[in-house]
């Protein structure tokens, strides 16, 4: 397991080369919220987004993952873990006030990537027009 890579996974560059390219500009495996452990794969800090990008066996995929035939007593509950982590930590940021943006592995880097800029240019929208009440006097 010490070959699996915690970051710079394929579809990881893939979507930040993208992203990039787009001119986005991110952090890199950088913990959005208070739990220092639990990282997130790209985030825009100040727009309080967060994108994991999720592999189809670590993660429990609904179209993708596979339970290994041999040694499930490991891997059933350790995958099972996985899932309900995930699912905790996209409960607690999104209770913090983050978006959450899960992408899987095999999903296209053109659609992947058209969902994080459209939510970062909806970001950058709201926050734009409460600077824009905020400097007006309106609230």
């Amino acid at each position: 397991m010490r070959s699996n890579r915690g970051r710079d996974t394929g579809p990881e560059l893939a979507l930040r080369n993208a992203l990039h390219g787009a001119g986005y500009r991110y952090r890199v495996d950088f913990p959005p919220g208070p739990d220092r452990r639990r990282r997130a794969d790209i985030v825009f800090p100040r727009l309080r987004i967060a994108i994991f990008i999720d592999g189809c066996f670590w993660h429990s995929c609904p179209t993708h993952g596979t339970l290994p035939k041999t040694n499930a007593d490991y891997w059933v509950p350790k995958l099972e873990r996985n899932r309900l982590r995930d699912f905790e930590t996209t409960r607690a940021l999104e209770a913090e006030g983050w978006e959450v943006i899960r992408i899987w592995e095999h999903e296209s880097i053109t659609a992947a990537s058209a969902r994080v800029m459209d939510a970062v240019d909806e970001s950058r929208k709201r926050l734009g027009e409460a600077r824009q009440r905020r400097s007006s006097g309106l609230r």
